[in-house]
């Protein structure tokens, strides 16, 4: 149990013995679902979030454990009832940003994407400052065609994170969706030298592609393919460099290496 609600709890013992008894089982069962989450034990954390609601139905901080649940139900595979129970903390807390949150990483997982940009949307109304859901916007801007609002989503990435790997990505994929490939580049180098991984090689393999660079090209995808030598993007993506180099049994059997 971490020192504030301990504090909670020895605040309440001062002012009546029975409150205090009642109020630390309570807690304690908060705590034996923290316990639970950070060790993956989804049903024993479900099961303490379930009983400590129930003893004190009217505490305002069911909110939070309600929204704690939903993802917890979520992680169990009941998708359903984990939109159920974060529509209802939604319905009692329609402005709590961690609810929404939460909400969001659901939809977005189950790819509902409209609904989860709706609640992305409220997120960043109630707090233009948070960088996860800015960047979320941003991208799924991107995919509704939506390049004017991906501009304003990137800028104010820029302003509020400027060091911040969303911020090269979501900036990079921006000039990629308007085809300013060489405009692109730079925002993926940088966030390759923050953290390499096979989808950023992909991203400026094809912007090398599109610039018809082809040596720069080859050598992304080369590097994307050895941190995940299954990734069928970049399979295709080779392909059509090798059909551009005129390897067409290459590029043939790159194609069906991404198809399989």
């Amino acid at each position: 149990m971490n020192n504030r609600l301990q504090s909670l709890i020895m605040g309440a013992a001062i002012c009546c013995a029975p409150t205090a008894v009642f109020s630390q089982t309570y807690y304690d069962l908060a705590g034996d679902a923290d316990a639970a989450i950070a060790e993956g034990r989804w049903k024993d954390a479900a099961t303490a979030l379930e009983e400590a609601m129930k003893l004190r139905p009217d505490n305002p901080s069911n909110i939070l454990l309600m929204s704690n649940l939903g993802i917890i139900y979520y992680n169990l595979g009941e998708d359903s009832l984990a939109l159920a129970t974060l529509n209802r903390a939604n319905s009692l807390a329609p402005k709590s940003v961690t609810v929404l949150l939460n909400r969001a990483d659901v939809l977005l997982s189950l790819q509902r994407e409209n609904e989860a940009y709706e609640d992305l949307t409220k997120i960043i109304s109630l707090d233009s400052a948070l960088v996860e859901p800015l960047y979320d916007h941003a991208m799924l801007s991107l995919r509704r065609g939506d390049t004017a609002q991906a501009l304003a989503d990137c800028n104010r990435l820029k302003e509020i994170a400027p060091e911040k790997i969303e911020t090269f990505i979501a900036n990079g994929s921006y000039h990629s969706a308007i085809e300013q490939w060489i405009d692109a580049i730079p925002y993926y180098t940088t966030a390759l030298e923050i953290n390499p991984s096979a989808k950023l090689y992909c991203a400026r393999a094809v912007c090398y592609l599109m610039l018809q660079r082809l040596g720069e090209a080859s050598a992304d995808i080369t590097s994307g393919l050895e941190l995940d030598p299954n990734d069928k993007e970049l399979y295709l993506y080779r392909a059509y460099l090798n059909k551009m180099r005129y390897l067409t049994d290459d590029a043939r059997r790159d194609l069906l290496k991404a198809l399989q």
